[in-house]
């Protein structure tokens, strides 16, 4: 194993050394570096032997360093190898169900537990090869997350058509004993995985506590290009209200017992039932809301906290907000609110259908902008139109459609401001205007 340097910065320890661009990094302190974690794992000591290859022969240099002191090396890419794809064949994968014709990166299933260390992504554990395992354990990689579905090893397998995926579950065991927290998914699918096997899968889970630290649940999406895979259906009223009466029972008990909840569902099952989503205090520390649990909780009391804080102003005019169908009634009652608090004040709120995917797929952050331009085009959408930055792509500001923010701007011939999921910005957008992006209109 080794990595390839592409630069080295002017000045550094390294460039003093010796080292060039093209040089390639074998060791540190004897250790193996295939990649970022071995890289800033061995990194941490104060003195650092570090092996070469250069020009066909070992180059060997010593450095003494402090933990925060930089070396100057650059690598090719933050990982610095390839990012691990997912092997894996999901029934309910959302990338299968994208349509063509939309830029590459989209259609990248990513599974590499590097991710999840960085960024919290989801993994499945399937494609993790024995050195990767104990690799985690030696450098106690603390927290992972882990897409686990179901606890039940042939069911697993059926779901996400892939034999690794009964034994990679015992990984989760073996995690467990060496310490390393755990953040565990489910993605559900009616008549599946909910149900009893939902109630094993939770107990299974349970067990490990506290290792295991929470489970969140959320519902599968179903697009409209759906060729070719298997046959699905989403949860209704009824399913989505079974859902939760599980979750929510074997929570309370769960918090009874150990004092945490354990066990939660993303807002969207709450939304499907027709039940009102509990207050903050319901979700502790707010730990999943990526997987959007408590999003709407945490939004709301934000938005009141702001709002109760703000003083009294003169505050006119008319603003739009546009937001995906399942939030709008929330989004509803916090502009109302707001206009309660500034009577000058008209926000008009736009529940805008997702055309582009299917009327099944109801969050904002899956809205296109030609959904947005086709929808909004004949209103008076007043001063600005407000948005969540969850619709753009962060490596591009981009719109899942390739729909750039400034051509909405343009076509909708208006400002067009995006916020970031918090309450408190979303209100700061309303009342001055500021926000993440802002986008002219130029036409």
């Amino acid at each position: 194993m080794s990595v390839a340097i592409q630069a080295v910065e002017s000045g550094s320890v390294c460039a003093k050394k010796g080292i060039l661009p093209g040089d390639t990094l074998l060791s540190i302190n004897g250790h193996e570096i295939g990649d970022f974690l071995d890289y800033r794992f061995y990194m941490a000591e104060t003195k650092l032997r570090l092996v070469f290859a250069q020009g066909g022969k070992f180059k060997v240099i010593t450095v003494y360093k402090d933990e925060a002191q930089d070396i100057g090396l650059q690598f090719d890419n933050y990982l610095m190898s390839r990012q691990q794809s997912c092997k894996n064949k999901c029934i309910f994968c959302f990338i299968d169900q994208l349509p063509k014709g939309l830029r590459q990166s989209l259609y990248f299933k990513d599974d590499d537990s590097r991710l999840s260390f960085l960024f919290g992504n989801y993994i499945t554990l399937t494609n993790l090869s024995e050195h990767d395992v104990q690799r985690i354990i030696d450098m106690h990689i603390s927290p992972i997350n882990v897409s686990v579905h179901t606890t039940n090893p042939q069911l697993r397998v059926q779901m996400m058509k892939n034999p690794n995926a009964a034994k990679s579950l015992e990984l989760i065991g073996r995690f467990a004993d060496a310490g390393i927290k755990i953040n565990t998914q489910l993605v559900l699918c009616p008549g599946i995985n909910d149900g009893a096997e939902l109630q094993k899968t939770m107990e299974d889970l349970a067990a490990y506590y506290p290792s295991v630290q929470m489970i969140a649940a959320v519902p599968l999406g179903v697009t409209k290009f759906r060729e070719n895979l298997p046959k699905l259906q989403t949860y209704t009223k009824e399913t989505a209200a079974a859902v939760l009466d599980l979750i929510e029972t074997f929570g309370d008990h769960f918090k009874k017992k150990h004092g945490v909840r354990f066990a939660f569902a993303a807002d969207e099952f709450y939304i499907k039932a027709g039940r009102p989503i509990p207050d903050s205090a319901y979700y502790e520390d707010f730990e999943q809301l990526e997987n959007g649990v408590g999003m709407c909780a945490l939004l709301k009391q934000e938005f009141s906290d702001a709002l109760l804080a703000e003083p009294a102003c003169d505050v006119a005019g008319k603003k739009t907000i546009a937001c995906g169908t399942a939030v709008y009634p929330l989004i509803r009652s916090l502009a109302d609110a707001a206009q309660a608090k500034f009577p000058g004040l008209e926000l008009q709120v736009v529940p805008v259908e997702n055309r582009f995917f299917g009327e099944t797929i109801t969050v904002t952050g899956l809205l296109t902008g030609r959904d947005l331009i086709e929808q909004l085009n004949t209103l008076e959408l007043g001063q600005a139109l407000i948005l969540s930055a969850s619709m753009l792509r962060s490596e591009m500001d981009l719109f899942l459609d390739d729909t750039t923010p400034q051509q909405l701007a343009d076509a909708l011939h208006i400002p067009v401001i995006f916020t970031e999921n918090n309450g408190a910005e979303l209100l700061r957008a309303i009342i001055t205007g500021e926000g993440k992006l802002i986008c002219q209109n130029q036409s």
